[in-house]
């Protein structure tokens, strides 16, 4: 159960190290959506692959029945997220920084967003913590 629990975030995590290795690493002189291009193909074409490896059953049609709008979204949510990487490191944000900023103001978003959509508690717990990583903020983009 612990595994069960565990190796998602983990997975997560590492994959999250290596993106933004990657993301900082695209070379300046290309158009980010170029670059995104290749991103997806590979994403796409591994996708296929990890889907008939580790599907029980291997039947796309029948899969893609099941599709509502968030698959569609998502695959343009995920364009804008990438995008927005590479543009804010191009721009100069530091790898260390960027994502501590884009985090902490995510996670003030996501709790409303709980609160508003999924009806999940609004703890002061939570609103303390977000507060503190707001102060956090603060203290990291003080010059």
């Amino acid at each position: 159960m612990l595994l069960s629990y565990i190796w998602p975030l983990a997975l997560v995590i590492l994959c999250n190290t290596v993106y933004r290795v990657c993301a900082k690493s695209v070379p300046a002189e290309i158009n980010p959506l170029a670059s995104l291009t290749v991103t997806y193909l590979v994403a796409a074409i591994m996708s296929g692959l990890l889907y008939t490896w580790l599907g029980e059953r291997v039947d796309f049609l029948d899969e893609y029945r099941k599709l509502n709008w968030a698959p569609f979204v998502l695959g343009a949510v995920i364009v804008g997220l990438e995008a927005g990487w590479i543009y804010a490191y191009k721009a100069g944000w530091p790898v260390s920084t960027a994502f501590i900023v884009q985090s902490s103001v995510l996670a003030a978003a996501l709790l409303l967003v709980g609160y508003w959509l999924y009806q999940e508690p609004l703890a002061w717990n939570k609103i303390v913590g977000v507060v503190i990583c707001l102060i956090g903020l603060a203290v990291i983009n003080y010059r």
